[in-house]
């Protein structure tokens, strides 16, 4: 029950993550493509975190995806 508790805490951290950098992208770049969409969708909470500490000073979106 444990393990199911927590595994269902980190599904719901990474779509948490997903919705709000959607959301920033959304702003800083304009609509979101299903592109772009599907690579939020598939990326790991590192990835997502380190997207999210890039997207205040990534002037594009290959910036801010640049690496990954």
């Amino acid at each position: 029950m444990k393990e199911g508790l927590q595994l269902g805490e980190q599904k719901g951290k990474l779509e948490g993550e997903t919705a709000v950098l959607a959301r920033l992208i959304s702003r800083r770049f304009g609509s979101i493509s299903t592109e772009t969409r599907n690579r939020l969708e598939k990326a790991t909470l590192e990835q997502l975190e380190l997207w999210a500490d890039r997207i205040l000073d990534a002037s594009s979106l290959e910036q801010l995806f640049q690496d990954n």
